[in-house]
């Protein structure tokens, strides 16, 4: 605990709540959450309360896919930051933690500090913590050492990652954490960098299960860089996006994190030429794309397709589409 005695640690956390720091410190803010909020006492000494084998089993299955979808990135992660001291551990939205890695001679030191499956680190039974403050805050970010609330939780050092699902839905938290006195900031950087990178393979992998039959389209971000994913499906409408694929392209268009995407012509979302939607090949995906333009007015539509409106009823008919 940085040399503190205990009841310095909760001193020094008492008296920044009440010093009014809340309002310019996040951390004091989350501080202020665990003790007025929550009334958590940061000298508590109990261990972290942990699910029945029951109930951790069901919060494995609520979160299936998201499990399936880790494995691989969680297996790349621990192999570059295991060696260190670290574990990984991966949380549902309640921040409940239902997979980990770790080194099997650390196995009982961390369980002993509660880092295991089925412990509740969210900030109403833990306080302040890289999990449980992720869940709340839903930002990258890292706890280190008495930034914890809990002063038994103050050697330990967290850094946790928001992950959001096919549906841009906040869906759980990929965490690395460390006991040991010897991380630096320097490291502190570099598993915050790998934890982000493993959060985007894990959200990227998610989606592309969720639209296993779409065509995935990566999106470009302001910096050059990947900006996130787009489902776009037989007749070229684009039918889902990851959250960062709807930040960087603008979907506000009504659609709200969590929420099936409304579909959007490609061309439209995405840019290209449009001026080939005529009526001479791959029709039912142009009349499917005009009618959106037009919001569902046939009349509208029939006059930016260059068609009479009787003649698009009869093709709206043919391909069985509703309007």
């Amino acid at each position: 605990m940085n040399g503190q005695a205990p009841q310095h640690h909760a001193a020094r956390v008492e008296a920044a709540i009440a010093s009014g720091q809340a309002a310019r410190s996040a951390l004091v803010a989350s501080w202020r959450r665990s003790s007025r909020l929550h009334h958590l006492d940061p000298s508590g000494r109990g261990l972290p309360k942990r699910l029945t084998e029951v109930e951790l089993r069901a919060a494995r299955e609520r979160i299936a896919p998201l499990l399936a979808a880790a494995q691989g990135a969680m297996d790349r992660l621990y192999q570059a930051v295991g060696a260190a001291g670290c574990c990984v551990l991966l949380a549902d939205g309640e921040g409940v933690p239902v997979d980990r890695r770790g080194t099997t001679a650390d196995d009982a030191t961390f369980q002993s500090w509660g880092l295991w499956t089925g412990a509740l680190w969210s900030e109403e039974y833990e306080g302040t913590n890289g999990i449980g403050t992720c869940v709340v805050e839903q930002r990258p970010l890292t706890i280190d050492r008495d930034q914890h609330f809990f002063t038994r939780n103050t050697l330990l050092s967290c850094t946790a990652v928001p992950i959001y699902d096919h549906e841009a839905a906040f869906a759980g938290v990929l965490d690395v954490s460390s006991c040991r006195a010897d991380r630096t900031d320097a490291f502190s950087s570099l598993i915050a960098l790998a934890a982000g990178e493993a959060a985007k393979r894990i959200e990227a992998d998610l989606f592309r299960r969720a639209f296993a039959h779409a065509r995935i389209v990566l999106t470009p971000a302001a910096d050059g860089q990947c900006g996130g994913l787009v489902a776009v499906d037989a007749d070229d409408l684009v039918i889902g996006a990851t959250r960062s694929a709807r930040v960087g392209l603008g979907i506000g268009l009504g659609i709200a994190p969590g929420r099936p995407l409304r579909p959007v012509p490609a061309a439209d979302l995405l840019g290209g030429d449009v001026a080939h939607d005529h009526l001479a090949g791959g029709q039912r995906a142009v009349l499917q794309r005009a009618l959106l333009r037009a919001g569902g007015n046939v009349s509208a539509a029939a006059k930016a397709l260059g068609v009479s409106r009787a003649t698009l009823h009869r093709k709206l008919k043919r391909f069985e589409l509703n309007h």
